[in-house]
């Protein structure tokens, strides 16, 4: 099988500071680095770490060929992924502080500027119970889902950045969506239900340092994972590089239990690094971390 993934990629600039800016304060960064981003490039570069067949459907401007070329080196299919020449490709200001967190800021570029006909031609290769990855930040999401959808495919929507009327409009087509805690609380409060109650098949819910939950949703089933104990250097990416890891779990056929193993441990390895995608891990990487735990873990 194989994943599509239709997601956005970015430019990260990455800002070192001792604590991010308060209204009107100008802080100065003690150090600047750029890299490849964005949600959709970072879950496909996890999944294709993981060991899955990733095909990215995408769009970048002229000056992100580089980005199109550091994917495919990191094992991903670009095929689909178009040169856009009347938009600038994505960015993201990245924040960091010493202890790891982030604040984040975004413009969307061509990532809002993908054409419904090269999603139709991407998904034309695709065979029932392949995957279609979604995320929010690019356009074409419910186009791409329901061609999914006609396909036979399997649909995972990652609701992340987070938004209401996005949700509403996915959530007929998703086989699994992955929220953290904070974003399932909302969307519950939002329309009037419990979590367990949510109207898709299965519910994946992130719990940062926590660990994760995986909840079918239909036999009302659960299971949770806690995450291993590490020292944060940066957070960024950390439940893309989840989600991209679950997905190619599932799709490679391993039960529930081992993709959440496998899914907690490689974002815990990755905040131990800096960076976006170039920080992710192999599965080599993640197992050898996992297997070097202490039982207690």
């Amino acid at each position: 099988m194989a994943l599509y993934n239709l997601g956005s990629i970015n430019t990260d600039w990455f800002y070192q500071v001792t604590h991010c800016p308060m209204d009107g304060e100008t802080v100065a960064a003690d150090g600047c680095v750029n890299g490849l981003g964005g949600k959709g490039a970072n879950q496909s570069v996890a999944a294709a770490r993981a060991g899955s067949v990733v095909h990215h459907i995408g769009s970048v401007g002229g000056e992100g060929v580089w980005a199109v070329e550091q994917l495919k080196s990191m094992g991903v299919d670009v095929t689909h992924v178009a040169i856009e020449l009347t938009g600038p490709t994505g960015h993201a200001l990245i924040f960091v502080t010493p202890d790891g967190e982030n604040r984040i800021v975004i413009f969307p570029g061509t990532n809002r500027m993908i054409e419904d006909a090269d999603v139709k031609t991407a998904l034309s290769r695709a065979k029932p119970k392949d995957t279609l990855l979604i995320q929010n930040e690019t356009n074409a999401q419910a186009f791409a889902a329901q061609r999914a959808k006609a396909r036979g495919m399997r649909v995972v929507y990652s609701a992340a950045p987070f938004d209401l009327e996005s949700v509403r409009e996915m959530l007929p087509h998703a086989d699994l969506l992955a929220v953290n805690s904070v974003e399932a609380a909302q969307l519950a409060e939002a329309l009037g239900v419990e979590i367990t109650a949510l109207p898709v098949p299965e519910l994946l819910v992130t719990r940062g340092a926590k660990g994760a939950t995986w909840h079918d949703l239909k036999e009302g089933e659960s299971l949770f994972v806690p995450a291993p104990k590490v020292d944060p250097v940066d957070t960024t990416g950390a439940g893309d590089t989840f989600a991209g890891y679950f997905c190619a779990g599932q799709d490679q056929g391993l039960a529930v239990a081992e993709c959440l193993e496998l899914a907690v441990g490689a974002a815990a390895l990755k905040v131990t690094r800096p960076g976006t995608s170039e920080a992710i891990p192999s599965l080599s990487e993640v197992r050898l971390f996992l297997e070097s735990l202490p039982a207690a873990q």
